[in-house]
């Protein structure tokens, strides 16, 4: 049994051992398979390798070979470029080299020149020291003496010339501007005819009787008192019969009052709260006047197109005067007078009106705003969008020098119409006044011997001392004169100045 047992188990050992030997036979021979595998893998891929950097290597020559050609090629044009730069430097070193030369002989010659000038300099100088000297001798004065006298007597001849020729302009272009402008200015008031109205700050309603006045009066004062609280007038109730005086610098204030006066007055019960309904209606009344009367205006001018707030403002002037005008018959006569003067020129009448008619807009304005109504108008104006000649116009109507051809015709037609005859009425303590301030003035200048204001101001006569005022001094001082009234005086219109020359020489035959 022990036999059996150690043969099956050598047996067994035997099998197992013939099976690892087969097992590892096996794997030695794939693992040598696979080493193969690997060389001949190996093999390629290094042969694959030594291609690729052949390649590379080839590529990188011809690249070497590309960049040295083109750096060759680069190098031989800057070699040329160069050679040609230097060729040009050498050139101009030998201009520059043949300029200095040609400038060192002019020098030369200069200097040459310069020595000979200051000799003959030198030797004029001493003949004309010998020729003063001698002059001086002479004549029996010094050369600054001399050249005084010479510089005088030169300066007198050429303002003698320059006098003489001044005044021949002046009196050619006058005479030809006074023929064109009398023309066409009497042309204009020919064609324009506006009654001319005086007016004054008080307003007079008539009464049916002089029981009225009580009844307006009321018990213990209190109707007058709310009237006069209500309209912002003074009513003064005297002994004047069957009448009752309405005293307002305002004219708005002045036409409502009396508008609500007479309404109260014709409707007979007069107590406050009939007062306030009377001066609510009288208000009424009025916007329905100003409406109406720039209604009027604008038709009787020819204009249109007027904003709302400008048209309330022109009919507004109907109720405002100046220097007793009424403002608005006065705006209407400039508007004629300038559309017909603009006629006349050749001029766009239609806009000649327009400015005409709201020169003077800025009177309707009140009291809270500030500046000239020339400057007050403009503004008002602008803000209607309207042309910039009306603007000016009626900016610069009393300005010296008008801007614009439309602003000096507002002027001239503005001048025209506040002269007429009872046009325009002031005090007499400020008439004698502005004569006398204007006399004043003209015997300020030196030389004159007498002044006199005459029609009404609007012309001054100045008789000069012919011993120390020419001819030429005398038309000088008719414009210092005029220049010194414009700058220092107000006035409406324009003022004449004439100077007057004269000499008188009286001898007896006995």
């Amino acid at each position: 049994m022990f036999t059996l047992a150690v043969l099956g188990g050598a047996a067994v050992l035997a099998i197992m051992s013939l099976w690892l030997y087969l097992t590892g036979a096996r794997a030695l021979r794939q693992t040598r398979e696979e080493a193969q595998r690997l060389e001949e893998r190996s093999v390629g891929t290094i042969r694959e390798a030594e291609q690729r950097a052949e390649k590379i290597v080839q590529e990188a020559r011809e690249d070497v070979r590309r960049l040295q050609r083109e750096t060759e090629g680069e190098l031989r044009q800057r070699r040329h470029e160069l050679n040609r730069l230097q060729r040009r430097l050498e050139a101009r070193e030998q201009a520059i080299d043949q300029r200095f030369a040609q400038e060192d002989q002019v020098r030369q010659q200069a200097e040459g020149e310069r020595r000979e000038l200051e000799q003959q300099r030198a030797d004029l100088s001493e003949v004309l020291a010998r020729q003063r000297a001698e002059l001086e001798r002479i004549s029996g004065l010094k050369s600054e003496e001399a050249k005084q006298a010479l510089l005088t007597a030169i300066e007198k001849e050429i303002r003698l010339e320059a006098g003489k020729l001044i005044r021949q302009i002046e009196e050619e272009a006058r005479q030809e501007g006074d023929r064109r402008a009398r023309e066409t200015i009497i042309e204009a008031i020919q064609k324009c005819a506006v009654a001319q109205v005086g007016e004054s700050t008080v307003a007079v309603v008539p009464l049916p009787n002089d029981e009225m006045k009580g009844r307006i009066i009321g018990r213990e004062g209190r109707n007058i008192r709310h009237f006069e609280h209500l309209t912002g007038v003074d009513l003064i109730i005297d002994d004047t019969p069957e009448a009752v005086v309405i005293s307002a610098f305002d004219p708005k204030r002045r036409e409502v009052a009396r508008l609500a006066l007479e309404m109260l007055v014709s409707d007979g019960r007069i107590h406050p709260a009939r007062i306030e309904e009377m001066v609510e209606k009288a208000t009424q009344e009025y916007e329905a006047r100003v409406r109406e009367a720039a209604e009027a205006a604008l038709l009787q001018t020819g204009v249109s197109g007027l904003s709302q707030e400008l048209a309330a403002m022109l009919g507004s002037l109907k109720f405002r005067t100046s220097y007793s005008q009424n403002v608005l018959d006065h705006s209407i006569e400039v508007a004629l007078l300038a559309g017909t003067m603009a006629g006349e020129l050749g001029l766009n009448t239609g806009l000649a009106r327009r400015c005409g008619l709201l020169h003077d807009i800025g009177k309707a304005a009140s009291a809270e705003y500030e500046g000239t109504h020339g400057a007050i108008g403009a503004q008002f104006l602008e803000r209607s969008a309207e042309p910039k000649e009306v603007l000016t116009a009626a900016g610069t109507h009393h300005e010296s020098h008008p801007d614009g051809v439309y602003a000096v015709l507002v002027q001239t037609a503005d001048a025209i119409s506040a002269s007429r005859p009872g046009s325009r009425r002031e005090s007499l303590e400020a008439y004698i006044q502005r004569l006398e301030r204007l006399e004043q003035l003209a015997d300020s200048f030196e030389g004159v011997e007498k002044t006199y204001a005459i029609q009404a101001g609007r012309e001054i006569r100045v008789i000069v001392k012919p011993e120390d005022v020419d001819d030429v001094v005398a038309a000088r001082l008719a414009r210092d004169i005029a220049a010194k009234i414009e700058s220092e005086l107000q006035y409406p219109g324009q003022i004449k100045v004439v100077v007057t020359r004269e000499t008188r020489c009286v001898e007896y035959a006995r």
